[in-house]
């Protein structure tokens, strides 16, 4: 017997518009966004797989790495003006859990090698666990088995 689930909610509804949002912006990308995405794209950068355009909460990450909780935002001259949005942008992914890169989109243009690295090195920092496991002493459970001879 199969269980019909109601797909019509409005939980529903608002993934769906943040489908269509995130391929419409996936399609109108600005030159900086492209060259970026292809040194991300394919798991081209240290083997981490990128996304573009990733819905996180309310706003979209230009780019995503889920697996090292890292988000690569690109400004141009119109974020002049949107500062305040942004800055609570990334305060929101930063509570999420992710670290958030920014850079201008001349940076990506003039200075890719350079943008590049800088993503490089974000990947490779160690990414603490927000809820780290508690070392020795501080509730750990300790070993204190002997062996048998």
């Amino acid at each position: 017997m199969s269980e019909d689930i109601d797909t019509s909610g409005p939980l529903s509804r608002s993934r769906e518009r943040a489908r269509v949002r995130a391929r419409s912006l996936r399609e109108t990308p600005t030159d900086a966004e492209s060259l970026l995405w292809y040194h991300l794209r394919d798991r081209r950068m240290a083997d981490h797989k990128f996304r573009r355009q990733r819905p996180i909460g309310p706003y979209f990450a230009d780019f995503a790495c889920l697996e090292a909780k890292l988000i690569v935002e690109l400004d141009g001259g119109q974020h002049l003006e949107a500062a305040a949005y942004d800055e609570n942008r990334t305060r929101f992914m930063q509570a999420q859990g992710y670290r958030v890169l920014r850079f201008w989109n001349n940076e990506v243009l003039t200075q890719t090698d350079v943008v590049r690295e800088r993503i490089l090195q974000a990947l490779q920092e160690d990414n603490p666990h927000p809820n780290p496991l508690p070392q020795a002493g501080e509730g750990a459970r300790q070993d204190t088995r002997t062996e048998k001879p």
